[in-house]
């Protein structure tokens, strides 16, 4: 059971590494066939090779992707917010979607804590 445990973890590294490999900018295509071939030839050592030399920067590369995609998400809901949102109402009964919109504002400066940001929100919308 370890030695299966163990091999369906290192597959999980190695789709990583791939999925790293493809990602990277600062690699040029040349250098993107050369990881990938001693990925796929040599598979542990290449792996562990990987890992150790470009380990920090696909760190960074992870770290950058989660900020890229937080910041889409947060333009969507501006967006969503300011325009009514496809689901809900066109306009809050109670409130503005300006106020909406500074509530989402303090709460990301961390002015106000969720559950207030929650409490203020119910009290427009109602």
């Amino acid at each position: 059971m370890l030695w299966f445990f163990l091999w369906i973890m290192w597959l999980f590294l190695l789709f990583k590494v791939i999925t790293d490999i493809f990602r990277s900018d600062d690699l040029g295509g040349w250098g993107k066939a050369g990881w990938l071939i001693l990925s796929l030839v040599v598979p542990y050592l290449g792996v562990l090779i990987y890992v150790i030399v470009r380990g920090k920067s696909m760190g960074k590369r992870d770290v950058e992707e989660a900020r890229q995609r937080e910041a889409a998400f947060k333009a969507y809901v501006r967006e969503a917010a300011a325009t009514g949102g496809t689901a809900g109402p066109a306009k809050p009964s109670g409130g503005s979607v300006e106020e909406l919109a500074k509530l989402a504002e303090l709460k990301d400066r961390g002015a106000i804590t969720d559950e207030e940001f929650q409490r203020a929100k119910t009290k427009l919308l109602i």
